[in-house]
């Protein structure tokens, strides 16, 4: 079992940064894979960035590609995502999600393979 605490977003004026943080209770927080989704008003929740458990693989979804990065510090239960260069079109509630199932050596990107789920960060970006 896992639970999952975001922190870290807000308002930022376009082309600014936020990191937001996801502390994790548990200890096996290091055999999780890790994501950031976001969902905008009216649309789907899609999986920007994800991490591997022992962090040797990443995804970004075509977005956030050499805006976003995400790390993980196993050491303290924790996953980042640092957003640069942000836009209008970032704003949206940011959850983190563990995998189903752990020690897997994929990253999956579809919302249902992901069982635990953090309460929400909102992220504004103004024009």
């Amino acid at each position: 079992q896992v639970q999952l605490v975001e922190s870290g977003g807000g308002l930022v004026q376009a082309g600014g940064s936020l990191r937001l943080s996801c502390a994790a209770s548990g200890r096996t927080f290091s055999t999780y894979t890790m994501g950031w989704f976001r969902q905008a008003p009216g649309k789907e929740r899609e999986l920007v960035a994800a991490i591997q458990f022992r962090g040797l693989s990443t995804y970004y979804s075509d977005s956030v590609k050499g805006r976003f990065t995400i790390s993980r510090d196993n050491a303290v239960n924790t996953v980042y995502l640092q957003m640069n260069g942000l836009k209008p079109e970032d704003t949206a509630v940011y959850y983190c999600a563990a995998d189903v199932r752990p020690l897997r050596v994929g990253i999956r990107l579809a919302a249902n393979e992901y069982a635990y789920w953090g309460q929400g960060t909102q992220v504004t970006v103004s024009s």
